[in-house]
């Protein structure tokens, strides 16, 4: 009998095992896939997105803090000084240096809060906000004690600051005195968390100078960043900056603007930086500019209008060239006021004294009858007035049912053409204005630019001058043309409305013999001669014309000139005075006007002036008010170009 038999009849059950069981491969599949996977995303995540952590990493722990460089310096044509920088000192408290102080005070004002009012305890974040304004007095007593000061923190903005821009230093103190900086340096451990910082401020040596002109800046919380500044990806922070706000400082910005600095910190979980910089590059101041202003003929004229106490504009230009030597208008403000920031009250003031305005480029302005030089042009172009023309002045001029009055008073009888100018006779000036008519006077003044803005590098440049004519009455007013209209336009009347800067653009063109001057307030010594279209006068009528401006200001309303306090000995001028009228609530107004050129034989530099007269009723006359301003800038330029006159034509002999 086998032994199985024997196994079975002795009742034993034999289980008997394969070497394998299917169900485990199933497992082993599984998890070899699941280390597969691991596997391959350990190594896609190691190997091959190395850069995108690294990337991750340098913006989480890395942030950027941008410095503005400097601005460019202003300068007058002979390389004078106009606008630059002075030396900004400041006290920064370094917060990263604090963390161990503002702990300290954080677990002192606690425990003295549960001794003392445990029922009342302040949130966590407002106790470390109590102890780090009360870390800041402490620093902030200490310059006191040096400085005999009595500063007091501004709890709001340092905890703006700290939530903000805490990797920057916080500006404890600004604009300090250099006194004071000087104590300090003396006195404080280099080792203190309360540090000097020495940035730049705009300084304008000459004060209210050409403040329109100029301009000024402002704060810039929002600067631009040089692109080639490393760190774009990080976070930036940035010391605050300025950006030019009015006159060249806003025109000329870019150009002014410095190119901006930086440094890369590391930056701990909290937020504080990590010496050193791990990368670091320094401003650059930006790029100077010379202007055409000519500082002894700015200050001349800007010297003579405070004298005659009266709002207004002056303007000078190379009539060659159609470069700004003088752009004033006062009121003004004295612009070391806009920094570090303009005050309220300074802003007020301003405001009050209708000083915000530039009046050279803004103010819009009858221009009286520095006009009927453009109706002589338009007159003897159209062959209207010849060097020949003359009227009878009865001193009233009747056109349909109105009476015009001429304000030449003194001479009555036959006025030529020369005289009539000299004189300023509104008659001679009705009569052929009327014949000229409006729309051949419309044409000229456009000819001559006056219908539109020069086009100067400043900004906010009136657009809305008036050059009227039928077809602009019948779209703005829905009204006719009147023989009235015309008259009042001949002599400079009515809704024509223009710029002191469009005016001596107007006579730097006649001065030349052209039709427009393009300005510009950059200078370039090796900016060739203007070369614009003729004017196309008669060789004779534009003799007569010009004798008769060199009259005004030899006998005729402008002679003032020839006077012994304003005379320029040798110098010959031509030009033309101006009153003109403005009615308003309180009554009328008078705006005085001298437009005019020297040396009237070989012109050279080309003028406007306008004052605006401040009590109503009051004669405000251009020879008064305007001539004395023209007479300082023509002195300055005669006594800065060593000008010697041209000996006076020989006078024939009398029999």
């Amino acid at each position: 009998m086998s032994a199985a038999n024997s196994h079975e009849r002795s009742g034993t059950l034999i289980e008997s095992h394969l070497g394998y069981d299917p169900r485990l491969w199933v497992f082993y599949g599984l998890a070899t896939v699941l280390l597969c996977s691991l596997g391959g995303g350990l190594f896609y995540q190691q190997l091959m997105r190395t850069d995108l952590h690294r990337e991750k990493e340098t913006v989480q722990s890395q942030r950027r803090i941008v410095v503005p460089g400097p601005r460019g310096n202003l300068y007058d044509r002979d390389g004078r000084l106009l606008v630059g920088n002075r030396p900004r000192f400041a006290v920064t408290l370094h917060l990263d240096a604090l963390r161990a102080d503002f702990r300290r005070e954080f677990l002192r004002v606690r425990r003295n809060y549960r001794e003392t009012d445990d029922q009342n305890i302040p949130s966590a974040a407002e106790l470390e906000r109590i102890a780090r304004v009360s870390v800041v007095k402490g620093h902030l007593a200490t310059i006191n004690r040096i400085l005999g000061t009595q500063y007091t923190v501004n709890s709001d903005t340092l905890e703006r600051h700290y939530r903000q821009q805490r990797i920057i230093p916080y500006l404890l103190l600004e604009d300090i005195p250099p006194t004071d900086c000087a104590k300090l340096l003396e006195q404080l451990p280099v080792t203190s968390p309360l540090q000097l910082y020495t940035s730049s401020l705009r300084d304008y040596p000459h004060r209210t100078l050409a403040a329109h002109t100029l301009g000024y800046v402002a704060a810039d919380e929002g600067s631009v960043v040089d692109e080639t500044l490393p760190g774009s990806e990080l976070r930036t922070f940035k010391i605050r900056g300025t950006v030019g706000r009015q006159g060249l400082e806003a025109a000329l910005d870019a150009r002014l603007q410095g190119q901006s600095g930086g440094a890369i910190y590391r930056v701990d979980p909290a937020g504080y930086r990590l010496q050193p910089p791990l990368e670091q590059r320094r401003p650059v101041q930006g790029a100077d500019v010379v202007t055409s202003l000519d500082l002894e003929l700015q200050l001349a004229a800007e010297r003579t209008m405070t004298e005659i106490g009266l709002a207004g504009a002056a303007v000078a230009l190379d009539i060659a060239t159609g470069e700004v030597l003088v752009l004033a208008s006062k009121p003004d403000y004295d612009l070391n006021t806009f920094t570090p920031r303009l005050s309220t009250a300074a802003n007020a003031d301003i405001q009050t004294r209708g000083a915000w305005i530039n009046r050279a480029t803004q103010g819009l302005y009858p221009p009286g009858s520095t006009f009927k030089i453009l109706t002589s042009i338009a007159g003897l172009r159209a062959g209207q007035i010849s060097p020949e023309s003359s009227v009878e002045c009865t001193g009233t001029y009747q056109v349909g049912s109105s009476v015009l009055v001429c304000n030449n008073h003194r001479d009555r009888g036959t006025i030529t053409f020369p005289m009539a100018l000299e004189k300023s006779c509104n008659t001679f000036f009705y009569e052929y204005g009327l014949k000229t008519g409006i729309d051949a006077l419309a044409v000229e003044a456009r000819r001559f630019g006056l219908d539109r803005p020069t086009g100067i590098q400043l900004p906010y440049e009136a657009t809305r001058m008036f050059i009227p004519d039928p077809t602009w009455k019948l779209a703005r007013r829905d009204e006719k043309w009147f023989p009235g209209d015309t008259a009042n336009v001949s002599i400079g009347q009515g809704d024509l409305a223009l710029t002191p800067l469009q005016m001596a653009c107007f006579i730097a063109s006649l001065a030349r013999g052209e039709t427009l001057t393009p300005t510009t307030l950059l200078h370039d010594p090796a900016r060739p001669r203007l070369d614009t279209q003729e004017i196309g006068l008669p060789p004779a009528g534009r003799a007569a014309l010009l004798a008769g401006m060199e009259a005004v200001t030899e006998t005729g309303t402008g002679r003032i000139l020839q006077t012994s306090s304003y005379r320029v000995p040798g110098l010959r001028i031509a030009g033309k005075t101006g009153t003109a009228q403005k009615r308003t609530p309180e009554g009328t107004l008078n705006f005085a006007w001298f437009i005019g050129f020297a040396p009237a034989e070989n012109p050279k530099i080309a003028i406007a002036i306008m004052m605006e007269g401040d009590t109503p009723g009051e004669e405000t006359g251009g020879g008064r008010y305007a001539a004395p301003v023209a007479s300082a800038i023509f002195k300055a330029w005669a006594a800065k170009t060593s000008f010697i006159g041209t000996p006076p034509p020989p006078q024939p002999v009398q029999p």
